[in-house]
């Protein structure tokens, strides 16, 4: 298993991954899960991938050389040609497709899914910034306002943090931050994805960017943010009052009527029914 999450934000994009990849628990390994294609000045692009390691190895092998035809005559579209990242995107489908049509009857066969998900944004000249989660199928769908990011793999710890955090107007540092908080949500609570991780942080227009690093269990911020949000989460949790129960003096009463139901009926002898 994996987690890797990506924002799209006015200010830029931020793609955070870890590199855990277990096939059991005594089979743990180290494979990044980013890879980032930049031509400074024309175009910055960073993938992100969940699933299968070997489809998605298959994957970016291809990408790096596919290309897709729309007609007959002109350039066949690469992801170092392509005018849009919509264009760089079909490319990327169809190097899923491509994978699929060489390795799925031997997936199946061997009673093993098709299983990949993957993550695919950045910047080309021309364009504004874009973010896109592709399925297993080769199709994908596209980041908007309501929705500026997309996480693939463990996502489940790690999204609460960035619903209540993110939107198109945070910056990018804050982003930053809470897109680490939610790989620390995850670690905290799953084996299957662990360190190290890979940041990269993108400003809008940039078409390239310095802002990478990798993290492991030394790094200085790392430990401090795991630290601090643990002891304040437990303050937080320790400031809000315990339920009162049995008549104490309260503002914010727990046992109140229900406006939309009754309390729960409870059972005392067998006649009973429970409708």
């Amino acid at each position: 298993m994996t987690y890797c999450v990506a924002l799209k934000l006015n200010a830029g994009l931020v793609f955070l991954s870890d590199s855990r990849t277990n096939a059991g628990l005594d089979q743990v390994g180290i494979f990044r899960k980013m890879i980032v294609y930049e031509k400074s000045g024309d175009r910055f692009m960073v993938l992100l991938s969940a699933g299968n390691l070997s489809i998605s190895q298959s994957v970016r092998e291809i990408l790096q050389v596919e290309q897709l035809k729309d007609h007959d005559t002109g350039e066949p579209i690469t992801i170092w040609n392509a005018k849009s990242m919509f264009d760089a995107v079909r490319v990327l489908g169809s190097a899923v497709r491509r994978v699929y049509e060489r390795d799925g009857a031997s997936l199946k066969k061997s009673g093993m899914d098709f299983n990949v998900s993957l993550i695919f944004g950045g910047q080309i000249k021309g364009e504004g910034m874009r973010l896109f989660e592709v399925y297993a199928a080769g199709n994908f769908i596209e980041a908007t306002p309501e929705t500026p990011y997309f996480q693939i793999g463990e996502s489940k710890y790690g999204k609460p943090v960035l619903d209540r955090v993110i939107t198109p107007d945070t910056p990018l540092n804050e982003a930053a931050k809470c897109a680490l908080v939610s790989m620390d949500s995850t670690l905290k609570s799953n084996l299957t994805v662990g360190l190290p991780l890979d940041l990269v942080v993108y400003e809008a227009d940039r078409f390239q960017t310095d802002k990478v690093v990798c993290i492991d269990e030394n790094n200085p911020y790392f430990r401090m943010m795991h630290n601090s949000w643990g002891q304040k989460l437990r303050q937080v949790f320790d400031s809000i009052e315990d339920p009162m129960w049995n008549g104490g003096h309260t503002e914010v009463p727990l046992r109140v009527p229900s406006s939309r139901a009754k309390a729960l009926k409870k059972i005392t002898t067998p006649e009973e029914k429970l409708i």
